[in-house]
């Protein structure tokens, strides 16, 4: 039986997984949760993983939840409502652990990214996709706001932008998707893999003490008022300044050599 998800480890430092629902264009079923959870979290514990890719085989980089596995609960005595909480909840807690996942998740996308699949690629750092892919949130076309996909879509791209996707449920390209900030590049397919393999290897590069401390802070700094942010960042840049990884750097670009990060 093959695995829904699949896991490949490049150069030891980046993790490649792939969904491999093919038969469910990926949905994020309940197993596909789990699982997706369960690989960030170990990867996020290992010191050797530093960038993690989330890609997709088939025509669909995600369909979002599976509907059919939704529905069927609706036989339960009070109408599914525990197993809805449940699901969602567990789709919740996936892309909270993607935001506070210590290494970069980057998202690479060659087919569509529907509803919670649309979700998926916004709640990753980075995002690049084939110049064919396309992305909706078209909950109102079934009678369903796609209210926690708007969370991570109203954090990647401006109000009007996140409102028109969320209330016309319209597919739009990977180029327009790419013009209002929801990936960051759209490529041919037959360039997408190196071109997110290019820029994984490129971070993978870096200090991941400093890239772990520059993503944690990024994120805490967008909810707070402009003077809260500089007076939080003010801090974090001295306490990053302390960091062996910020000496070493520092005395390398002045000594004009390569710096020997030892990622603390």
């Amino acid at each position: 039986m093959n695995s829904i998800l699949l896991k490949e480890t490049k150069d030891k430092r980046i993790l490649r997984l792939t969904l491999n629902d093919t038969a469910r264009r990926n949905a994020l079923s309940e197993e596909m949760l789990d699982q997706l959870h369960a690989a960030i979290g170990r990867a996020s514990a290992n010191d050797t993983i530093r960038v993690i890719i989330l890609a997709a085989n088939g025509r669909a980089f995600s369909a979002g939840h599976d509907l059919k596995e939704l529905t069927k609960a609706r036989s339960d005595v009070d109408n599914g409502r525990d197993y809805f909480t449940k699901i969602m909840q567990k789709c919740s807690r996936l892309m909270q652990t993607i935001v506070c996942c210590d290494k970069p998740v980057i998202a690479e996308v060659e087919g569509v990214a529907t509803a919670a699949g649309c979700q998926l690629v916004a709640s990753c750092d980075l995002a690049l996709a084939a110049d064919t892919a396309r992305f909706s949130t078209p909950g109102v076309h079934i009678g369903l706001f796609c209210s926690t996909p708007m969370v991570a879509l109203s954090r990647t791209v401006s109000k009007k932008h996140a409102m028109e996707m969320l209330l016309t449920g319209k597919m739009i390209s990977a180029d327009e998707a790419a013009s209002i900030g929801l990936i960051n590049y759209a490529v041919p397919l037959s360039e997408l893999r190196n071109k997110t393999m290019e820029i994984a290897q490129h971070i993978a590069s870096k200090s991941m003490k400093t890239i772990s401390i520059g993503k944690q802070a990024f994120n805490e700094q967008t909810t707070m008022s402009l003077s809260d942010a500089y007076d939080f960042t003010s801090k974090v840049m001295v306490d990053n300044m302390m960091t062996f990884d910020a000496e070493e750097g520092i005395n390398a670009f002045l000594d004009k050599r390569d710096p020997d990060w030892q990622d603390k």
